[in-house]
């Protein structure tokens, strides 16, 4: 598929998804796009595999989506990217890589669609109708029901477990096309949602209430300022004054988007770049430790042993084993 046949392809994915093409197609050309891949299984699934460059930073409006009349949207951010082109390897050091995660929200929920400049944006989105998806959870869908009240505006942000990765990795790979490829994408996503909300059902216990725009916007504020710090871990005081809330709504409203108080978020985020460090760059467990602000290595070995199941050295040996 040429450049021109896939950014035709998006802008019409983008109408049918509440973005008006005319609005921005212009701008469309600061977008380098590597890769699109549609698969219309309405009224009941559809999925979207896209890897894009920007430029320089864009920030679009999203209407609430009335493709379906209800249904969530799942945006699998940033867990494969296989379509590295001569460009993006020659500036990978500096593309900024936005974390890996998985957002959902419902169709009613204006909001935007923000590209950062230099950074790397590959994703996989799953549209899917809302009495579908509640008879493919069957009789646990009470566990998720804060999910389908349409009386509420949530947005729920959820880790990458490494089988959804796996998988989305799968996902991602080289288009299926012909005789049952509907079937075997079908398959496929709904494979991955059952990983996600069996995440999801581990999730800390909170009371979900409905969120305003300027409050979504405050914890994403938020949580860009904890992931930006994990070598020094930002004071409380600091996080209020980030968010402009009081500590108790910071706390609730953290917890309920990201399924994890701030203590536990911001120390998940440290170990899986303790992960990172020594998988990508060889650091030993005491080089990465110390490189996260950890002067006691032991307590590090034990927090990482928490959250990985494994010593932090054993862990370590057992990826380099993986990559012989």
């Amino acid at each position: 598929m040429n450049l021109d046949d896939k950014k035709t392809k998006m802008l019409d994915l983008a109408e049918r998804l509440g973005l008006p093409a005319s609005e921005y197609a212009d701008t469309l050309d600061n977008l380098q796009l590597n890769r699109i891949h549609i698969v219309d299984m309405l009224p009941e699934i559809l999925l979207m595999i896209r890897s894009v460059v920007a430029e320089k930073t864009l920030i679009y409006k999203r209407k609430p989506i009335d493709i379906v009349k209800k249904g969530l949207l799942f945006s699998f951010h940033n867990i494969f990217n296989p379509y590295l082109d001569e460009y993006q390897q020659h500036n990978e050091e500096k593309t900024i890589q936005v974390r890996p995660h998985i957002r959902i929200t419902p169709f009613h929920l204006e909001s935007e669609v923000v590209f950062p400049s230099g950074s790397t944006i590959t994703q996989i989105t799953i549209l899917i109708e809302l009495d579908f998806l509640k008879n493919f959870i069957g009789k646990d869908r009470e566990v998720f029901s804060y999910l389908f009240n349409d009386e509420k505006t949530l947005m729920i942000e959820e880790f990458m477990s490494p089988e959804m990765a796996d998988l989305v990795n799968e996902i991602a790979g080289e288009s299926v096309l012909g005789t049952l490829s509907d079937a075997y994408y079908k398959l496929k996503v709904l494979e991955l949602l059952y990983l996600l909300f069996k995440n999801l059902s581990k999730r800390q216990q909170t009371i979900y209430q409905s969120l305003h725009s300027d409050e979504i916007a405050a914890l994403y504020r938020t949580r860009d300022a904890i992931s930006s710090s994990i070598v020094q871990p930002l004071t409380q005081d600091e996080l209020v004054r980030i968010s402009g809330m009081n500590p108790f709504k910071l706390r609730k409203l953290f917890t309920q988007i990201f399924g994890k108080g701030i203590y536990e978020y911001s120390q998940y985020l440290r170990m899986q770049e303790a992960a990172r460090l020594m998988r990508e760059k060889n650091f030993s467990v005491s080089e990465a430790g110390y490189q996260l602000g950890f002067s006691n290595i032991s307590y590090f070995g034990r927090l990482f042993e928490k959250h990985f199941g494994m010593k932090p050295k054993k862990w370590s040996a057992q990826y380099r084993l993986k990559d012989q």
